[in-house]
């Protein structure tokens, strides 16, 4: 049994999706009652409450774990949870991390991510860990407006870095979790180029078939929508990155080639299969 937490995410589904395809059994954990595919089963559970993730757990063999945004705040104690997978008898974690802890490494959440990382290779259970950057999916802020105005309004349109789509994400952590040789791995997962918002913008027009422009916003303009959804720390922090990206945030990852066997798939490729969310 493999145990998939944040099953009805933009990584969670498809990695289910993989692994059910695999003829795996799999358990969905989300906080909600949520459609899964056939065959596999679905818990509802808070990670925020680990001893609420037994019955879940119970009898699993490896577990993919990503956390909530509310288990990077202060207070939280999400090792609890690799704690929890343990005594269950959990043999194989794959953790979600981020590229921030070694980009940026000086942040709180980003520290406390490094810890939990820690947390993790001390466990005795086999590990694996994947420090995405940013996600093609974050495109989806812009749906809204591309809908009703044909608009894309975004900060720094033409700084760009190397984001990913999540489902390369979840084909890494499918490999991680079937696969014994990437026990003690740690991948740093990006896409294949640097795409700027205006280029992201281009995309989402030729995937559209129609026009659609850009808007550059001013970084204040960006924060104060940005901390309508997030604090305003994050968004600070957000917007340091895409304003201006250091070199490891530019930096192109072959890890996902490495174990897919694939080269990870392009921002255009990623918009003309999410083209729906824009019309």
């Amino acid at each position: 049994m493999i145990v998939v937490t944040g099953a009805t995410g933009n990584i969670g589904r498809p990695l289910t999706q993989a692994l059910a395809g695999a003829g795996r059994q799999v358990t969905a954990v989300s906080r909600h009652a949520a459609a899964v595919p056939n065959g596999v089963r679905h818990v509802m559970a808070d990670l925020a409450e680990p001893a609420g993730l037994k019955p879940a757990l119970t009898g699993a063999k490896s577990l993919f774990l990503l956390l909530s945004g509310d288990l990077h705040a202060a207070g939280a104690n999400p090792a609890d949870i690799i704690a929890e997978a343990a005594a269950c008898g959990v043999r194989r974690v794959v953790l979600l991390s981020t590229l921030g802890v070694v980009t940026r490494p000086f942040g709180s959440t980003r520290i406390a991510m490094r810890e939990l990382e820690d947390t993790l290779r001390e466990s005795g259970m086999e590990w694996a860990i994947l420090r995405p950057g940013g996600f093609a999916s974050n495109a989806l802020w812009w749906a809204e407006s591309v809908r009703t105005r044909q608009v894309v309004a975004a900060p720094f349109g033409d700084v760009g870095v190397p984001i990913i789509d999540p489902a390369d994400i979840a084909a890494v952590a499918a490999a991680c979790l079937l696969e014994g040789q990437h026990a003690g791995g740690v991948y740093e997962l990006t896409g294949p180029e640097v795409i700027t918002p205006r280029r992201q913008a281009e995309a989402i027009a030729t995937a559209m078939g129609s026009p659609v422009s850009f808007h550059e916003l001013t970084r204040d303009e960006a924060k104060a929508g940005m901390s309508q959804s997030m604090p305003a720390e994050l968004a600070d922090d957000t917007l340091d990155i895409l304003g201006s990206p250091n070199p490891a945030e530019l930096r192109v990852s072959p890890d996902v080639q490495q174990v897919t066997g694939r080269p990870p798939r392009t921002f255009a490729d990623w918009a003309a299969h999410n083209v729906a969310a824009f019309r």
